[in-house]
């Protein structure tokens, strides 16, 4: 590993962040407009929920786009994600029309799933473990601030340009982002016993059992998370009767928690170790959904609640990606594509899950979320060491 001057990181891990947040801005800002892409576009709002989903799952294929960092380098994998993304971007501009939106989602969602392992795994290679956890998590300040201001930005610009605004600029910004990633970064960084195949670095994951018992941990850990976060906007309109205020707040709530999450990766992963850390998080989520119900009579105390929900999940999540990268280092971006598959599959089982549990009511979901998470746990202290 070669380990780089604090200067030329710091410049990187800007880079990277900066970058981040460009792609995400892309990913989450189809959410909250998805009503004004469909009217603009002319097409029901079930229309673009379906290719936001096929979006979705295209995580659960990560391996063949993410793993293209372990064969041709990292850099090249960063260059090629964003190639993609600007790609995808820039097609709506030429074309403005429902299945050439419905490409875009699917090709910036194909960019963003090449970037960020081959970026996680560069990471991996320049960065010490000791120091990893802050480096990680400063780059991943770039998913909750796409929705904080990147977001609301785009908002801004739909508001006075048309629901087609924002893509031009997502695709210059992508086009500049790689432009000074090419300036920047040296050439690539490969493996020491050469350049694995997509089958060899699914070989070595496989064989290992440290590796496999992670992506269980993440797995468990996303499903538990989505079992809650499919049913809370329900939850609050039931339980309150203000939907727009109520679920405004979420968002805010929501988007505050995940920025602390990450921060406090920033300053606590490496100190704690980054597996116990992500145990931490995983016992404090135990015991933030049993507050959903409990506290959730009033709208203060279900939006605290949340906040204490999201936080200790963005915590857990965050550290676990340092602790993935020194699992198998021969095939750092095969396995961090494989962690992105492992939180898709998640998220799918979670969804079902907790849209059917919630006919119980919101106790039903936050026991089982309760339950994950303790499987999890389990699995990461007997098969995961730092």
């Amino acid at each position: 590993m070669t380990t780089l001057p604090r200067l030329r990181l710091r410049d990187q891990l800007t880079a990277f962040f900066l970058t981040r947040t460009i792609i995400n801005t892309m990913y989450r800002m189809v959410y909250p407009f998805m009503a004004v892409f469909a009217r603009g576009m002319g097409v029901p709002v079930g229309s673009v929920a379906v290719a936001v989903a096929a979006r979705s799952a295209l995580g659960l294929a990560a391996p063949l786009l993410g793993s293209s960092a372990d064969r041709r380098g990292r850099k090249r994998g960063m260059l090629l994600g964003l190639g993609v993304f600007v790609v995808g971007a820039f097609v709506v501009v030429v074309r403005p029309s429902f299945l050439v939106f419905a490409a875009a989602l699917l090709l910036t969602g194909a960019g963003k799933i090449a970037f960020d392992p081959a970026m996680q795994a560069h990471l991996g290679d320049v960065v010490g473990y000791q120091r990893r956890g802050q480096a990680i998590a400063l780059t991943e300040l770039g998913w909750s601030l796409a929705f904080l201001v990147g977001v609301p930005l785009m908002g801004w610009i739909i508001a006075h340009g048309g629901w087609t605004a924002p893509f031009p600029w997502l695709a210059a910004l992508g086009a500049a982002a790689a432009f000074a990633l090419w300036r920047m970064l040296p050439r690539d960084s490969r493996s020491e016993s050469g350049p694995l195949s997509l089958r060899q670095g699914l070989q070595r994951i496989g064989r290992h059992r440290a590796a496999l018992a992670g992506l269980g941990v993440g797995l468990l850990a996303s499903a538990a998370n989505e079992s809650v976060n499919i049913v809370f906007g329900v939850w609050l309109e039931v339980s309150f009767g203000l939907q727009v205020v109520a679920l405004g707040a979420a968002a805010a709530v929501i988007g505050l928690a995940e920025l602390c999450g990450e921060g406090l990766v920033a300053t606590t992963a490496d100190r704690l170790g980054k597996r116990r850390a992500v145990a931490i998080g995983l016992t404090l989520n135990c015991f933030a959904c049993l507050l959903l119900p409990a506290l959730g009579k009033s709208v203060p105390g279900a939006l605290l609640a949340l906040f204490g929900f999201y936080i200790t999940f963005e915590f857990t999540l965050v550290s676990i990606i340092p602790l993935m990268t020194e699992l198998v280092p021969e095939a750092r971006a095969t396995l961090m594509s494989g962690n992105i598959t492992a939180l898709s599959a998640g998220r799918v089982l979670g969804a079902a899950a907790g849209l059917a549990l919630y006919s119980d009511g919101l106790r039903a979901n936050a026991l089982a979320t309760v339950l994950l998470n303790l499987m999890a746990l389990a699995l990461l202290l007997t098969l995961v060491r730092d």
